[in-house]
């Protein structure tokens, strides 16, 4: 045996001996520290290879895999608990749960950053990011491939672009460069908050939604969803006079929050009403 393929082996022997997997290990207690990573690590692999989900993965105002996730570990993410289940690869966010990655990353393991996608070739590109750590790139593409199919079913061809405005609790409004906006053009829609010049995560006083409503509300919550001062604007009595003058939808958050596969029902909804919209005044 040459002295390369000597070395080879060695390290090999060590990783083993220390319980890292080698480069041909399929991870098999796999740690997502993110909801988002939730979603499309449950659809990859089988549930017996998930160590752990987060918290969040059971809320239904924010999951999309609610169901799923049941009868899985849920965790909050600490560093301690986190070590407690010995994961051979832990997906996370690169801007979220830094301690415990750092620690993570101090103990040898191994560490999967998955940025938060905001448009659907990032989705595409997540999808795959995810499929490639987990070694599933094959059911990776398959997603992917069901997901195009779904878009280019729920997409819109018609001419006219109405308004829309995505409008949610305190008054955050989804403005160009958010999944939802992508969500807004792809069922032919136009995003009113980019007419109004609005970044992400914008807020838009409710007497502006009155003066200038669009010709479609889109609720990203109910209004008894939450039961906080900050989600009054959406029972205030002006939003409804808004609501019942012009045309409304909630459009449920888990579909959109996260930049999965699942943003294409969010699509197919909003193009069932872009659909039943009367011809619009201010229609593009």
């Amino acid at each position: 045996m040459s002295r390369r393929l000597a070395a080879i082996a060695a390290l090999g022997l060590l990783a083993l001996q220390q319980g890292m997997p080698t480069a041909a290990a399929k991870p098999s207690r796999i740690v997502s520290l993110n909801l988002c990573t939730d979603q499309i690590l449950i659809d990859l692999v089988p549930r017996e290879r998930i160590a752990a989900l987060t918290t969040l993965a059971l809320d239904r105002n924010v999951s999309a895999i609610a169901d799923k996730a049941k009868g899985l570990r849920l965790i909050a993410g600490g560093a301690e608990e986190v070590v407690s289940l010995d994961p051979d690869l832990v997906l996370a966010s690169p801007i979220a749960a830094a301690p415990t990655v750092d620690l993570l990353r101090r103990l040898g393991k191994r560490i999967e950053l998955v940025p938060f996608a905001t448009g659907f070739g990032e989705i595409r590109a997540t999808v795959r990011q995810v499929a490639a750590a987990v070694d599933e790139v094959e059911r990776g593409e398959a997603i992917v491939a069901r997901f195009d199919a779904a878009l280019a079913a729920a997409r819109s061809r018609a001419e006219k672009h109405p308004e829309a405005l995505v409008y949610q609790v305190n008054g955050l409004v989804s403005g160009t460069g958010t999944l939802a906006d992508a969500a807004l053009k792809a069922a032919g829609l136009a995003n009113q908050a980019e007419r109004r010049h609005m970044a992400p995560g914008a807020k838009l006083a409710l007497e502006s939604v009155v003066v200038m409503p669009p010709d479609l509300v889109v609720l990203a919550q109910g209004m008894h969803t939450y039961r906080t001062v900050v989600s009054d604007n959406l029972r205030h009595p002006a939003l409804a006079r808004v609501m019942a003058r012009t045309a409304g939808m909630e459009l449920p958050m888990p579909l959109w929050l996260c930049g999965s596969p699942q943003v294409a029902d969010a699509v197919s909804l909003l193009a069932a009403a872009r659909d039943r919209l009367p011809t619009a005044s201010n229609s593009q």
